[in-house]
């Protein structure tokens, strides 16, 4: 009998280790089945600490910007092209400059960008300020008005094409060119002997004038070649402080009433290192105009420089340092003519 109880004992001890191998082998499967596979390279035999949880505050979503609400990808450069502008040389872009001049005059340091390899077509049109400072109107591409009067649109004035009213602190710039158009309106029959047999006809001669600043101050114009306009070239009227350097004006000899330079009742002028080619006033000075400073500048086959305002020059002459008190002429080239009044 007592063989037969340690016999039972044994088999009761035996049973117990068998069931808990077998309760801690399910255990080890069901911790597999519910761990996450790491994808993580280690280094074998180096012990890996598993990285606690960030717990990071919920961000604002964000909102897929529609490209067609946001054209400009740079918030200070606001590109035409991006506005509509098709720049194909024969459709009507008007309207993208407009609008993007509009945008970028209220943001300080702004630049409307007309760029390269395109040309663009606009109308009569007259860029308002006040704008916020530093605003620069860069042209790389070509821009021009209507192919002639014929093409002229009835609404629009026939004095003048590109304004800048009532700006500070702009810059007109670029590589490009402004193309006036003005083969057409220089055969008018009401300008000098282009009537019959030479004649000057009467009539309605308006003609634009390519670009022009009224009441605006401290303007810079550079870099530009500007060419073949209708009438003068470039107008600065009722301005102040005006910087105009390294341009090019460009017209045929026998093209009429293409001043390249014209400034009245302005004040604080500086024109250097330019090349003007034109068929009349390489610069013209007309009354209400002080202090300025022409120096470094060729002028070809036009009239040369005319001081219409010469007597008042005149009158405050200094004899030391022969020149006039509020114009400076250096370093001109001597195909330029100097002529006394109109």
């Amino acid at each position: 009998m007592e063989i037969v109880r340690w016999f039972s004992f044994i088999c009761v001890v035996i049973a117990t280790f068998v069931l808990l191998d077998l309760s801690n082998n399910v255990d080890g499967r069901a911790h597999f089945h519910k761990k996450k596979t790491d994808h993580t390279h280690t280094k074998k035999g180096s012990p890996v600490s598993p990285s606690p949880p960030e717990y990071l505050s919920p961000a604002a979503p964000t909102i897929p910007s529609d490209p067609y609400n946001n054209p400009n990808p740079d918030p200070c450069v606001f590109d035409v092209t991006s506005y509509g502008a098709v720049g194909d040389g024969s459709s009507d872009d008007t309207e993208a400059f407009t609008s993007a001049w509009k945008e970028a005059c209220a943001v300080e340091s702004a630049i409307l960008l007309a760029p390269a390899d395109y040309q663009f077509t606009i109308t009569s049109t007259i860029f308002s300020g006040p704008c916020k400072p530093g605003l620069v109107f860069q042209l790389d591409g070509v821009l021009m008005p209507p192919n002639g009067p014929d093409c002229w649109p009835e609404g629009d004035s026939k004095k003048q094409w590109l304004i800048f009213y009532r700006v500070d602190n702009m810059t007109l710039t670029g590589s490009g060119t402004i193309e006036g158009n003005g083969e057409q309106w220089w055969e008018l029959p009401c300008k000098p002997h282009r009537g019959p047999n030479g004649m000057t006809l009467p009539g309605p001669c308006d003609s634009p004038a390519l670009i022009r600043f009224f009441i605006s101050s401290n303007v810079e114009v550079t870099g530009l070649r500007i060419q073949n306009s209708p009438q003068f070239h470039m107008k600065f009227d009722g301005c102040t402080g005006v910087l105009i350097q390294d341009i090019s004006i460009d017209s045929p000899a026998l093209s009429p009433n293409t001043d390249g330079i014209h400034i009245q009742d302005t004040k604080g002028v500086g024109i250097y290192n330019s090349m003007i080619t034109n068929g009349d006033d390489c610069v013209s000075i007309g009354p209400g105009c002080s202090e300025v400073a022409i120096e470094n500048i060729t002028c070809q086959h036009g009239h040369g420089i005319r001081m219409r305002t010469l007597i008042y020059f005149l009158q405050h002459w200094e004899p030391r340092s022969a020149s006039f008190t509020g114009l400076r002429l250096k370093h001109l080239c001597q195909q330029c003519v100097y002529k006394e009044l109109r």
